[in-house]
C-alpha cells in the first residue's frame, strides 16, 4: 500500500510537536532548577529575616523601615531547651525545624526559646517569646507567643496558617484576633489552665484570664489553635515554672 505524501507529512508533523514539547519542557525545567538552586541562599535569608520580624512583632512595634537584623542582634537572646527546661548546649534555635520537632512526643521534643531583653541590660528579661505549631481545620497552623516578664502575662501572639478558609479561620492572622491574646494567663497559680478561643462571637471575656472571644463560622480553626497552646505551653510549662520561681 503506498504511504500518500499528505500522511506523511502529519507524520512529521506531529514528530516535530513532540520533539518541540519535550525540547521546550527539558529546557524550562533546567532554568527553573537553576533559578532555584542560585536562589536558595536569598530565599533562606528572607524567611530567617521574616522569622526575626514576626518574633520582635509580638513584644514590639516595628516601625516602617525597621532594622530588623539590627534589632533582632540588640534585644534576642536565643537558645534551645528540652522538655524538662534544661537547655541543650551547641544548637542554634534558628536551626530547630519546629514543624518537625512537632511530629515527636512532646517529652523529645527540641524547644527553641527567644528571651527579649532590656536594651540598656541585657541580664534583664522584659519578655520571652516561644514558639508553636499545630493543626487547623485544613492544615497546619504555627506561631509564637510572647510572656512578659512575669512569664505568665501574654504579651503578643503572631499566628499563621497554611489553608484556614478565608475570611474565616484566615482571621488568625488580623490583628483583630491577636490582639485578644494581650493580657491572658497560661498558669492559674501553679496550675497549667492555657488559653481558649471560645465558640461563637461577641462576647466579653475581659474579666477571664484564661478565655478569649471566638470566630464565627471558625470553630475548628480555634479548636486547632487552642490544642496548638495548650501542647506548646505544656512542653514549655517546666521551663515557665523555674523562670518564675527565680523571681521569688
Amino acid at each position: 500500500m503506498q504511504t500518500k505524501k499528505g500522511d506523511y507529512n502529519v507524520r512529521q508533523s506531529n514528530l516535530y510537536i513532540i520533539l518541540y514539547s519535550a525540547g521546550l519542557t527539558i529546557f524550562c525545567g533546567a532554568v527553573l532548577a537553576f533559578a532555584s538552586i542560585s536562589l536558595k541562599d536569598k530565599q533562606d535569608v528572607n524567611i530567617a529575616l521574616e522569622q526575626k520580624g514576626n518574633i520582635l512583632a509580638t513584644v514590639t512595634t516595628l516601625e516602617e523601615g525597621a532594622n530588623v537584623e539590627l534589632l533582632y542582634a540588640k534585644r534576642i537572646r536565643g537558645f534551645v531547651i528540652d522538655y524538662n527546661g534544661n537547655e541543650v548546649p551547641n544548637i542554634e534555635p534558628s536551626k530547630v525545624a519546629v514543624a518537625s520537632e512537632y511530629k515527636k512526643k512532646p517529652e523529645d521534643r527540641l524547644l527553641p526559646v527567644y528571651e527579649f531583653v532590656n536594651e540598656s541590660d541585657s541580664s534583664k528579661v522584659e519578655a520571652v517569646v516561644l514558639p508553636l505549631f499545630g493543626y487547623g481545620l485544613w492544615n497546619n497552623v504555627w506561631g509564637f507567643v510572647a510572656l512578659g516578664s512575669d512569664f505568665n502575662t501574654v504579651r503578643g501572639v503572631k499566628f499563621a496558617h497554611a489553608g484556614e478558609t478565608p475570611g474565616l479561620g484566615a482571621r488568625i492572622e488580623s490583628e483583630e484576633i491577636q490582639v485578644r491574646y494581650r493580657g491572658k494567663k497560661v498558669f492559674e497559680n501553679d496550675n497549667l489552665v492555657s488559653i481558649v478561643m471560645m465558640k461563637g462571637e461577641g462576647k466579653n471575656y475581659s474579666d477571664d484570664y484564661h478565655k478569649v472571644d471566638g470566630m464565627s463560622g471558625a470553630t475548628l480553626t480555634a479548636k486547632g489553635i487552642n490544642n496548638m497552646m495548650k501542647d506548646y505551653f505544656g512542653c514549655y510549662a517546666k521551663y515557665l515554672k523555674k523562670k518564675t520561681s527565680a523571681l521569688n
